[in-house]
């Protein structure tokens, strides 16, 4: 059944490849890969819940003790249908109400004009310089905001400022890679540094002098190579295209743009400052956002003299966000959450742990492996294989200079950060940054793989060497 299992997800994987050439839309082959994958899984349980979950399962039988009289295959069932599936979905909605959220609240201020004050004060159309820039603003918001919600806003920004699609890509591939390494260095800049930071293996203090020059450096190299290939001027967007919101545009005066520019903008910087007040999720906070949005451009329009049918309330926004990409995002995180139970990933960690134990090869492996599946149940594995050290742990160790490495700011710690991080950069569905911008613009996922991966694979290493470097000049 594992090997059913491994077959249909590399199938499932081919076939999001080639969405293009056989015409078959990614989301559609996601959701069919992961339902396909929980049923195996399910069927199979009774061999995978022992060496998989069996401390999980053992808890369960406690909590409901009626089931210990079903039979064995049945218990295993019960187990997968009441608890596991239950918890990947409450894990995955968690993560797909907060994209909901977060395209909302994009989408709003972007219908009402709010991007064109940043996009007005973008002069340059030279593509080299705007590289640069939209570069440069990509990589620090990441550190601000989560990843995918900063790859939302500036995929929004350059629509504004660039017509042709093409030329979108290279931009939108960028975008990527400059989120997923400006998210590595900040502990609240991407999902996996949280998990790090929340669960104290690594802490602000220690994270960004450490791992900020790495980070930069595995955005400049791909950006500086990809720049060496940019001629001329980027192509704008049809500046004669009338539609329903230019004429919103129109009547809405400069203040109330203004304002709904910053209130959206507050909305998702306050949302890393509400998990931290109130310990609650981040879609919670998202929510927030949009309560508060959706009543100010009530109000607004309460008092604007305009048609009806031009008005943007919320409740038109809502149709315009795409599903596409949701049921996408939907599919790849049920097939990987389904690996994940079948201890697929686990067991991989613990191969690389016992055939090399060299925790820089291991995390450049795990890095490696983020570009295929999820980064999430990656460092949940690792955090799950290594406790942190205390004194007392190094002092009995076999080998006490490697059990250093795994104290709170260690080595292996802070690696791991960045290879989770930036690893996902060299695919385009490696990360939740990539998998969105894929969905917003449609980028091909073997002109991705033929014209970035390479470039993104060498802004990866670079920047893992540069922190190999630190570390031997630091301890020398």
């Amino acid at each position: 059944m594992l090997t059913a299992m491994i077959i249909v997800f590399l199938v499932g994987y081919l076939l999001i490849a080639l969405e293009h050439p056989l015409k078959i839309n990614k989301a559609g082959t996601a959701l069919l890969t992961g339902t396909i994958l929980w049923v195996l899984y399910t069927f199979g349980s009774p061999q995978f819940i022992p060496t998989a979950s069996a401390e999980e399962f053992s808890l369960f039988l406690d909590a409901f003790p009626f089931m210990k009289d079903l039979p064995y295959a049945d218990q295993c069932i019960r187990f997968v249908i009441d608890h596991q599936i239950l918890d990947s979905i409450g894990e995955i909605a968690e993560t797909l109400i907060f994209l909901i959220g977060a395209m909302i609240t994009v989408e709003l201020v972007d219908s009402h004009g709010g991007f064109m004050f940043i996009t007005n004060r973008i002069t340059t159309n030279s593509k080299r310089k705007l590289l640069f820039v939209i570069a440069t603003i990509t990589f620090f918001m990441s550190a601000v905001l989560d990843n995918l919600t900063t790859s939302i806003v500036m995929v929004m920004l350059i629509r504004k400022l660039i017509g042709n699609y093409k030329e979108r890509w290279i931009f939108g591939s960028i975008i990527v890679i400059a989120a997923n390494s400006g998210g590595a260095w900040s502990p609240i800049g991407d999902v996996t540094t949280i998990m790090l930071w929340v669960r104290g293996n690594i802490s602000t203090s220690a994270t960004i002098p450490h791992l900020f020059l790495p980070s930069l450096v595995s955005a400049l190299v791909p950006v500086l190579l990809i720049s060496r290939y940019l001629h001329g001027k980027v192509t704008p967007p049809n500046a004669f295209e009338e539609n329903r919101d230019n004429l919103l545009l129109k009547v809405l005066k400069a203040n109330e743009k203004l304002a709904i520019l910053c209130i959206g903008v507050f909305c998702l910087l306050f949302v890393p400052i509400f998990k931290t007040i109130t310990h609650l999720p981040p879609f919670m906070g998202i929510l927030m956002g949009v309560g508060i949005l959706w009543v100010f451009t009530e109000l607004m329009y309460r008092r604007t003299p305009i048609n009806e049918d031009l008005k943007l309330r919320l409740s038109k926004v809502v149709s315009r966000i795409d599903g596409a990409t949701l049921m996408f995002f939907l599919g790849i995180l049920l097939a990987v959450d389904a690996l994940r139970c079948s201890g697929v990933l686990g067991s991989f960690s613990l191969w690389l742990d016992d055939t090399i134990g060299n925790v820089y090869a291991v995390n450049l492996i795990i890095g490696t492996l983020s570009a295929v599946v999820d980064n999430v149940p990656l460092v949940a594995g690792a955090i799950g294989m290594y406790p942190i050290a205390s004194d007392a742990m190094i002092a009995t160790a076999a080998d006490p200079v490697y059990m250093t490495h795994f104290v709170q700011d260690g080595v292996f710690w802070q690696f791991l950060a960045y290879c989770a991080g930036v690893g996902g950069s060299m695919l385009i569905i490696g990360s939740a940054a990539g998998v969105v911008v894929m969905g917003l613009e449609g980028i091909n996922f073997l002109w991705y793989l033929k014209r970035v991966s390479l470039l993104a694979m060498a802004g990866y290493l670079s920047g893992a060497a540069v922190y190999i470097l630190q570390n031997i000049i630091f301890l020398s």
